[in-house]
C-alpha cells in the first residue's frame, strides 16, 4: 500500500515543515501495487462528505429532484448481500457454472451536460449503497482501465465480481477499443450480480454536444443496454456559462518563493513535469502526488502534442480530486491546448483540464498572497 518517493519527500499523513527544500514532482517515480489500485476506487476527497441530502435541486427543473428519489430506490435496493458472483470450478479454478444473469435493469446512467451535479449524484450512491467500502467501487473509466492493464482483465473481473456496486464516472465513448473492452468487462460483472452506475462524455460532433448523451452511451455499450434506466438530469447548458477565466500568472520569483515556504510544496519546470509525465504511468499519477499540499510550476507553455496533453489532462484529474492548489507562472491555463487541439475530439476532455487547473489556480492564490 505504499510508493516510493524521493529521498526527503513527505508521506501521506506527515507533517511537512515550512521552509525546507521543495519537493519535485519529476524526482518521484511511484510504483504501485495492484491492491493500492483495487482499495483507491472510492469517491475522491472531494466527494467524501457529499449526500443524497446534499444535492440541491434547481427548482425549476424537475427531472433532478426526481433523479435523487430514484437513485434512492436503486441503493436501498442494493441490501448488502453477497453478489451472485459465478461458482468456480475445483479448488477455485475455472469459471464454473455462470449463474442466471438478473432480470430488469441492473444499473442506472445519469445523462446530463456540465454542471447538472451528475458526479455528486453518482458518489451520493456510493455513499448510500448500503455495503463495506471495500464492496463498492468507483473510479473514473480511464481509471477502470487502468485497473485492467495493472491487473489483466481475468483477475479484474475476478476482483470485482464480489462487489455490491461499481459506479464509473466520465464513461469514454471516444476511443473504440476501450469500449469494448470496458463493456466486455461490464458484461461479466452484471453476469456476477455487480450493479453498475455510469455518467459519461458525448461524442464529438453531435448536435447538442455537452448535454445529452443516452443514446451514444447505450448504443456504444451494445448488449448491456437493457441492463441500464438512463435518468436524464435537465440544468443549464455548460455552452452558455463559458469557461471560467484563468487567473493572472505569477512571477517566477512568487512560484519559487511560496514553493520554499510552503511546507509539503512542489516546485517544478512545466517543460520538465511534462517529460516526466511521459516516462510515468497515468495509473500513478495519483501516488505521483502523495503528500501534498501545492504543486507549483514555472515557465508554463502551451503543450506541444497530443499525447502528451492527453497525459497532463489525468495530472489535473488527481490534483482536483485531491483538491491541491496550483500555483504557476508563464501563460494562463487557458492558453495551455491550442485551437487545434480544442477543435478536434479530445477536446472536452481539454477543456474539462482547463476548468479544473483554473479552479485550483485560484485556491492557489491564497498562498501567492500569505
Amino acid at each position: 500500500m505504499s510508493s516510493s518517493s524521493a529521498p526527503g519527500t513527505a508521506l501521506p499523513g506527515s507533517s511537512p515543515t515550512a521552509g525546507t527544500a521543495p519537493l519535485s514532482l519529476c524526482a518521484r517515480e511511484p510504483r504501485v501495487p495492484a491492491d493500492r489500485l483495487v482499495a483507491e476506487m472510492v469517491p475522491p476527497p472531494r466527494f467524501d462528505s457529499v449526500r443524497f441530502g446534499t444535492y440541491l435541486p434547481d427548482p425549476d427543473q424537475p427531472s433532478q429532484r426526481e433523479a435523487v428519489g430514484v437513485l434512492e430506490g436503486f441503493a436501498a435496493g442494493l441490501d448488502g448481500a453477497p453478489a451472485g458472483g459465478a461458482r468456480r470450478g475445483f479448488l477455485g479454478f475455472g469459471r464454473g457454472k455462470a449463474p442466471k444473469a438478473p432480470a430488469g435493469p441492473r444499473g442506472v446512467y445519469l445523462d446530463g451536460g456540465y454542471g447538472v451535479g451528475k458526479t455528486h449524484l453518482l458518489a451520493s450512491l456510493w455513499h448510500a449503497t448500503p455495503a463495506e467500502p471495500s464492496r463498492k467501487a468507483f473510479g473514473t473509466f480511464v481509471e477502470l482501465t487502468n485497473l485492467v492493464g495493472a491487473l489483466g482483465f481475468q483477475q479484474t473481473v475476478q476482483t470485482l465480481s464480489g462487489h455490491r456496486l461499481l459506479c464509473i464516472d466520465e464513461f469514454e465513448l471516444d476511443d473504440p477499443g476501450d469500449t469494448v473492452l470496458v463493456s466486455t468487462l461490464l458484461g461479466r460483472l452484471v453476469e456476477a450480480g455487480v450493479a453498475l452506475a455510469a455518467t459519461s462524455n458525448t461524442l464529438p460532433g453531435k448536435l447538442g454536444e455537452g448535454r445529452f448523451a443516452a443514446a451514444d452511451f447505450l448504443r456504444e455499450i451494445q448488449g448491456l443496454s437493457a441492463h441500464f434506466r438512463a435518468l436524464r438530469i435537465d440544468g443549464e447548458d455548460y455552452r452558455h456559462r463559458g469557461l471560467p477565466e484563468a487567473p493572472a500568472p505569477h512571477s517566477d520569483e512568487q512560484v519559487t518563493r511560496v514553493a520554499e515556504t510552503t511546507g509539503g510544496a512542489s516546485l517544478d519546470a512545466f517543460p520538465d513535469l511534462l517529460d516526466h509525465l511521459a516516462r510515468v504511468h497515468p495509473s500513478r499519477y495519483g501516488a505521483l502526488t502523495d503528500g501534498l499540499t501545492a504543486v507549483c510550476l514555472t515557465g508554463v507553455r502551451p503543450v506541444p502534442d497530443q499525447s502528451t496533453a492527453l497525459r497532463l489532462v489525468v495530472l489535473a484529474d488527481r490534483l482536483y480530486d485531491r483538491e491541491i492548489p496550483v500555483l504557476a507562472s508563464g501563460l494562463p491555463f487557458d492558453r495551455l491546448f491550442g485551437e487545434e487541439m480544442l477543435r478536434g475530439g479530445y477536446r472536452k476532455k481539454y477543456f474539462r483540464a482547463i476548468s479544473r487547473l483554473t479552479a485550483l489556480a485560484r485556491d492557489a492564490g491564497r498562498l501567492a498572497d500569505a
